[in-house]
């Protein structure tokens, strides 16, 4: 195995999917008391998404809470509770080249803009003969490390 070309510094958020975003509020927001952020619609990805934040600066975790547009359609947002695991990366272009040359598989879309701005790609849940490790059910989000939150994990590392 060759050198690992980049760093997984953190986690960036965590997706969660249910069939009515009012219900999760509930529990996130008026219990637990994450403030929303901003909201996120698309009909490519067949998500409305309220964005909320617990932590500040770099250490701040997104948490989205996720309802399908159409409840009928693909991607299904809602059916897997724990939607997806997002995770800082200090160098996404290297990390999505070093995985598939490693046979990581990815979901299809490649690095886009994300809901909160930054570059993004998914690891697919299931590997195939072609690209026979994938995140054994757990849909994971590479999100590219805006430069102070490299910084500020690199200062935690010494």
């Amino acid at each position: 195995m060759t050198q690992r070309p980049f760093k997984v510094l953190g986690i960036q958020q965590i997706a969660i999917g249910g069939p009515s975003k009012d219900r999760l509020k509930t529990l996130w927001v008026d219990k637990l008391g994450l403030d929303i952020t901003g909201n996120f619609v698309s009909e490519r990805e067949n998500v409305d998404e309220d964005i909320c934040a617990m932590g500040t600066g770099p250490f701040k975790v997104e948490v989205d809470l996720m309802q399908p547009l159409d409840p009928d359609k693909k991607p299904a947002v809602h059916t897997t509770p724990l939607n997806h695991v997002g995770l800082w990366i200090d160098d996404l272009p290297a990390a999505v080249e070093w995985l598939t040359a490693e046979g990581v598989r990815f979901a299809p879309g490649g690095i886009r803009k994300g809901a909160a701005g930054f570059d993004i790609c998914f690891l697919h849940p299931k590997a195939n003969d072609e690209f026979p490790v994938g995140g054994e059910g757990v849909l994971i989000e590479l999100v590219q490390a805006p430069p102070e939150v490299v910084e500020a994990f690199a200062k935690l590392a010494g």
